[in-house]
């Protein structure tokens, strides 16, 4: 008999629910409305929040981005270096991802956020709500010592939402963000006793991501 698909790739049995938030890992069937959104706009065309910028191109282009960027993530994901995405719903509804991306995780205890909405999606809150879900559920069941993150200055949303989850600034560097353009990245940190916390965190399938991530020993 067949196993299910969560205990053939354990990542895919986490859910993580905030109030009308849930995280849970992007999937196949997923991504067709993740495309949707990124095509309807995720930011201001005259603007690039993103250090790679993964949204320029025509259609078929930042598509094809978008389905191997996915792809590539779960294939290389292991112990030694990953990253986790997950599909963001509101209200059952498809809304943008979280991500936290690390390397030597099991020494460091440390992973640096992104995110990104549809931009109808904006100004409601969620982005505060998915990020605080995200760091709490690092910080109280994958003993994570800090969380870090990072903002081009001019990204005032982004720097909004990290202030109001608790993260604290940590120097700023120079960065290259698109042909022949310099922009300053503010660097951010967190830790647990400064993470502002929402409504409760409830989470489906910690300890089998635990052990597929090496944080409960050789996984079997």
């Amino acid at each position: 008999m067949s196993k299910p698909i969560e205990e053939l790739w354990p990542p895919f049995g986490l859910r993580i629910t905030c109030g009308p938030v849930t995280l849970s890992p992007v999937r196949d069937a997923d991504l067709p409305e993740l495309d949707a959104l990124v095509g309807a706009g995720i930011h201001v065309p005259t603007e690039m929040p993103f250090f790679f910028p993964w949204t320029v191109g025509s259609p078929g282009e930042v598509r094809r981005r978008l389905l191997q960027y996915h792809w590539a993530q779960r294939a290389e994901m292991s112990p030694a270096s990953w990253t986790l995405e997950t599909t963001v719903r509101f209200e059952g509804e498809i809304v943008g991802c979280q991500s936290i991306s690390t390397r030597d995780y099991l020494v460091t205890r440390t992973g640096e956020t992104g995110s990104w909405l549809g931009m109808k999606h904006h100004g409601r809150g969620i982005g505060t709500v998915m990020r605080q879900a995200l760091c709490a559920f690092m910080f109280d069941h994958l003993d994570a010592a800090e969380v870090t993150s990072a903002a081009f200055v001019d990204n005032a949303a982004s720097l909004a939402v990290s202030r109001k989850v608790g993260y604290r600034e940590n120097g700023v560097g120079r960065l290259k963000r698109r042909d022949g353009e310099m922009a300053l990245n503010q660097k951010l940190v967190l830790t647990a006793d400064t993470l502002k916390r929402a409504d409760p965190v409830e989470v489906e399938g910690a300890l089998q991501l635990r052990t597929f991530l090496g944080l409960n020993g050789p996984d079997q």
